[in-house]
């Protein structure tokens, strides 16, 4: 029996078991089911050239999902799409574009008030988990950031001819520089054309398995395993033992005295509710014995995306997917690097802190069928207004380029069903296994990551954010593992 067991290698497990490993006398067992190395130099190659999304049809890295975008309205059909996930060693930190920019101050406002005001997720708690794990490269000797921490974080020194020219539009309507979106509080400007800081070194994407894990596997305390699909926790009462698992064709069962999940948000809510902790109606439909009542992915968190495709007669070098973002509050507009169908480029325009929240549910008991994913985008009017104020705001910058046209703007005014033409997702799903004060009935674990109704059970990764993230959530989810390692082991 070891003292903790992982379930899943993803962004948040790599951090986790590297930290908890660092005690000699404290036996840690990681569970991952995609494949695993033991050096970075045995990864391919499309994992570790920064250029490349290796998310494509041919991909072996991915868990994928069919996902409800937007319910069905009067005049409309639902709008379907699809999610994907790393299914490997480092989980998404392994296959995504490398976006590596800090949720700002405000957002643990929200989240502290979340839990009643609990000082352990307030900005200046998480600071220096921020500072522990970066080693910035641009800007690691200013205050509020880190040097010589796992991972590397640098902005684009040669930024392509789309980036610039978006830079400069974007200058031109307006808007100003912010050199640094990490930076702390009152130092710089809270908005504006901002570089994106990328965890990447010398074009490699360095992701948490090769910054975090693959330099502890030397320990003897800490053991790693590959292509294992955990399919149940099992309980003794409601105390977490151990799991069930599943490897190629060979079932087995592995117990511990905590058991962490660090599956991702789609993940980690499929397992708890596939092992008893959820609604107890619907885990009672599905044959599922109640463990715990629990309400676990009644709802979630993602960032509503509208692709705004133009033409730029421009060359299109390898870069890195995102270079210059504009933010503007609860806004960000991204011109891509790389065109995404034939010569048409695309400006993504996100909504990151919508009023619209989704729901997870499992269609079924079996532990290999894929959850049901609604997210419920454009629910509310106020998302709608928002969003089409910012696509307005995007076509104003895009115009301002030489040379770019849009190829289906929207009308004049705006109009709801473009919106629903042009929607996608920014794969940035968080929440359904929030963190809540002692008494919120939404919250299914408490301020230090414990599943609430059992014990020995806790979730580290994005699952437990209580709140949408105005940013990108690589680095939160880096900052989340760090930031709880230190009281998993206490």
């Amino acid at each position: 029996m070891v003292d903790t067991l992982i379930v899943g290698g993803g962004t948040a497990g790599c951090v986790l078991a590297a930290r908890l490993s660092e005690q000699p006398d404290h036996t840690v067992r990681l569970l991952e089911a995609g494949p695993v190395w033991s050096a970075a130099a045995e990864m391919p190659a499309a994992l570790r050239d920064a250029t490349r999304l290796p998310i494509g049809p041919e991909s072996r890295w991915l868990w994928r999902y069919s996902a409800t975008l937007a319910a069905s309205s009067d005049d409309d059909r639902a709008v379907e799409g699809s999610l994907v996930r790393g299914r490997v060693l480092g989980g998404s930190s392994t296959i995504n574009g490398s976006y590596f920019v800090r949720a700002p101050a405000a957002d643990f406002v929200a989240w502290s008030a979340a839990l009643g005001g609990a000082a352990e997720w307030s900005f200046e708690s998480v600071l220096p988990a921020y500072r522990k794990l970066e080693d910035d490269r641009d800007y690691g000797d200013r205050p509020g950031h880190g040097r010589g921490g796992p991972i590397p974080v640098r902005r684009t020194a040669v930024p392509t001819p789309v980036s610039r020219a978006f830079a400069a539009a974007a200058h031109d309507a307006g808007f100003a520089e912010m050199p640094d979106s990490n930076a702390l509080p009152g130092t710089g400007p809270a908005e504006g054309v901002a570089p994106v800081p990328c965890n990447i070194d010398g074009g490699a994407r360095v992701g948490t398995a090769t910054a975090y894990l693959l330099p502890a596997l030397g320990r003897p305390n800490l053991t790693v395993r590959g292509g294992v699909v955990v399919s149940r926790i099992l309980f003794r009462g409601t105390r977490a033992v151990g799991v069930d698992y599943k490897h190629g064709e060979t079932t087995g069962t592995m117990t511990a005295d905590r058991i962490v999940l660090c599956a991702g948000a789609v993940e980690s809510a499929a397992l708890l509710l596939r092992s008893g902790l959820g609604p107890p109606d619907q885990l009672q439909a599905l044959g599922i014995p109640v463990v715990a009542p629990s309400p676990v992915g009644a709802r979630f968190d993602d960032h509503p995306e509208i692709g705004l495709e133009y033409r730029l007669d421009a060359p299109t070098p390898a870069a890195v997917p995102l270079e210059y973002v504009l933010s503007l509050d609860d806004i960000e507009i991204r011109p891509y690097t790389v065109p995404f169908a034939g010569d048409r480029h695309r400006m993504g325009v996100a909504l990151m802190r919508p009023e619209s929240a989704g729901v997870l549910r499992l269609r079924g008991p079996d532990p290999l069928a894929a959850p049901r994913i609604e997210h419920r985008y454009l629910a509310g009017a106020a998302d709608r207004a928002r969003l089409r104020d910012a696509v307005a705001l995007a076509v104003d910058v895009l115009r301002r380029i030489p040379g770019a046209y849009p190829c289906h703007p929207p009308p004049e005014g705006g109009d709801d069903g473009w919106l629903r033409a042009n929607l996608s997702t920014s794969q940035h799903l968080s929440g359904t296994c929030r963190m809540g004060a002692e008494r919120d009935e939404r919250a299914v674990v408490d301020a230090r990551c414990a599943v609430r109704g059992v014990s020995g059970l806790s979730v580290v990764d994005l699952s437990v954010v209580p709140v949408p993230l105005s940013r990108g959530p690589q680095a939160t989810a880096v900052m989340l593992a760090e930031h709880a390692a230190g009281w998993l082991t206490s």
